[in-house]
């Protein structure tokens, strides 16, 4: 028997070459049992050694994995669970001294500071939820963090009764969408409009100056961050992926939240279990440039240039070796300031997170076109901030306000606001740590360049003290009874919502681009059909979809819940467009 040759000599007569399929090349009934049975053991034999040569094959594959954002730490328990590859050769290497990339959480000397956080829902995020349900709770070990947060929601139910606030801190009726005949039929278009017809047009060119003024509009654009000016593209999926948001936007009560802001019950649940498979984390390390060679039209890796604590490294990637890379970052250049400073206002010469791609894609049209998304930071910037309490009284005003508790009613946008500001109470404590005499709230606003209206300057010139006051003016609260132990963190983000600026497809790599050999892309942007930036999941499925294809993964992803096919969900939203 000659297993390698996959060739099996019966008698002079027969040949057997079974090793490529189940099928059997010849009619069964013209041999003996004892054929048979030596056609079985041999099967067993080959798919055993088979087997094992995977095995030992995979044993010496080492995966790379640049950034340490959600998507290159689910790409490396993709690879563990699923791929058999060891933990111990998994490396990640993160600039910043901190992983989780845009989904960071920290205390800082004067309070807590975190740059956002995002959306989750149980009725998508297919691939998140998936991974979630193989990472064990790290206060209930005993648990999953899937588990652990579906019996979170079960206690604590969105539903959301001052979802929008007008200029005379009154609460809005949000029971009708506010639209017109003509509202209805120019979304009805767009959402109708294939991606093709729509390309690198925005969403004002489909829709009238009238629509950015309805209700619906003040609702959909802040819990997604979406200006007139973004990607029609990227609104159309959003309406498609969320339409069972549609119609309880006014609520949220679709929304799920984790137990803890996403770094504390997401990020590092994950991060202790790679840790605890041997993955290595490489912090303060920046990769600066691939080494790369080209052979019969495919690009691969077979160097890694990074630069750690100021000393200039190489680890080179060998033939069977694979390398992920978080190409760009909505977080990038980031700047926090104080109650007494403004944030700094950095631009493209301050950032690092889109110099690697550019270097990649340049004269490599498949690796996609990273100036569609860094070059217009009037277009793709937000600021957010964070507010420490040292006591009760915003939280129980605002409670008094609403009707809501922290935690039930979501985000609160002020819908004439200048700044076009929302503000969103979570259930406390909202870090894992965070001490019983500590409240914690985070807001954010979509014009931060516009004058605001009770302080007489932009926002992005504004220290924390005058966001405190803007955010008083329009509850009508008192400042100094309401923030006088208060402490708030503006933060600056000059590409937060860059993933949304205008593109055609073809500006954006696939997961794993059809010219490449080893590497592969896990981001925001890259192109995976149907799904929406913006969201844990993208990144998730990325990672997942780019992990089973250069491993050979014979299993299924979770597929997108079209919920948009659904009658039901389809008749609910026609009948919330008409009330």
């Amino acid at each position: 028997m000659n297993l390698e040759s996959g060739v099996w000599h019966l008698n002079s007569q027969i040949t057997v070459a079974f090793f490529a399929n189940n099928n059997l090349p010849y009619k069964t009934k013209n041999l003996s049992i004892k054929h048979l049975q030596l056609i079985k053991t041999i099967r067993i034999s080959f798919l055993k050694f088979k087997k094992n040569n995977m095995i030992q094959s995979k044993e010496k594959i080492q995966a790379y994995l640049v950034g340490g954002g959600i998507g290159s730490l689910a790409a490396a328990a993709f690879m563990i669970r699923d791929g058999g590859i060891k933990g111990s050769n998994i490396t990640i290497y993160e600039t910043l001294p901190l992983l989780g990339g845009s989904l960071d959480a920290a205390l800082k000397d004067e309070g807590y500071s975190l740059r956002g956080g995002r959306m989750l829902t149980t009725d998508n995020y297919e691939c998140t939820w998936g991974l979630f349900k193989s990472i064990p709770s790290l206060a209930k070990p005993d648990t999953t963090v899937y588990k652990e947060t579906i019996d979170f929601n079960e206690k604590i139910k969105a539903h959301s009764n001052a979802r929008l606030v007008d200029r005379d801190c009154a609460i809005v009726d949000v029971t009708s969408m506010g639209f017109t005949m003509n509202d209805r039929l120019e979304l009805f278009k767009l959402t109708e409009a294939s991606e093709e017809h729509l390309g690198k047009s925005r969403i004002n060119e489909w829709l009238s100056p009238a629509f950015f003024d309805t209700k619906f509009w003040y609702m959909w654009a802040t819990t997604f961050a979406f200006q007139p000016w973004h990607s029609a593209t990227e609104f159309k999926r959003y309406l498609h992926r969320f339409m069972k948001e549609f119609s309880r936007i006014e609520t949220l009560a679709g929304v799920k939240r984790t137990v803890y802001n996403q770094y504390d019950s997401l990020v590092r649940p994950l991060m202790a279990w790679l840790e605890a498979q041997g993955v290595n984390f490489l912090t303060n390390c920046t990769v600066t440039d691939f080494e790369l060679k080209t052979e019969n039209g495919k690009v691969a890796v077979t160097g890694i240039i990074y630069d750690q604590s100021g000393n200039k490294k190489t680890a080179t990637v060998n033939e069977d070796d694979l390398v992920f890379f978080q190409n760009g970052s909505m977080t990038d250049a980031s700047s926090l300031g104080s109650m007494t400073n403004a944030p700094k206002q950095l631009t493209k010469k301050d950032s690092g997170g889109w110099t690697l791609w550019e270097k990649l894609a340049k004269g490599r049209p498949e690796f996609g076109n990273p100036s569609v998304f860094n070059s217009s930071i009037p277009e793709s910037y937000w600021h957010s901030f964070t507010v420490t309490l040292k006591d009760t009284a915003f939280f129980d005003k605002m409670e008094a306000f609403s009707g809501n508790e922290a935690g039930v009613g979501g985000l609160v946008t002020f819908k004439d606001s200048n700044w076009f500001m929302s503000v969103v109470l979570p259930h406390q404590p909202h870090f894992a740590e965070q001490p019983s005499n500590l409240q914690v709230f985070w807001g954010y606003a979509l014009h931060p360049d516009r004058i605001g209206n009770f302080i007489a300057k932009p926002m992005s010139e504004c220290t924390g003290s005058e966001i405190l006051q803007e955010l008083c003016g329009h509850l009508n609260f008192d400042m100094n009874s309401t923030f006088n132990a208060a402490n708030c963190i503006p933060c600056r983000m000059p590409y937060i919502t860059s993933m949304f600026m205008p593109r055609i497809k073809e500006d954006r790599p696939l997961p794993v681009p059809k010219n490449s050999k080893n590497l592969a892309f896990v981001s925001q942007f890259v192109e995976i059909p149907e799904d929406v930036v913006f969201t844990v999941e993208y990144s998730i499925r990325v990672a997942q979809m780019a992990v089973y294809e250069l491993l050979n993964i014979d299993k299924e992803i979770p597929p997108i819940s079209h919920h948009d096919k659904s009658i039901k969900v389809n008749f609910d939203a026609v009948i919330k467009a008409f009330e």
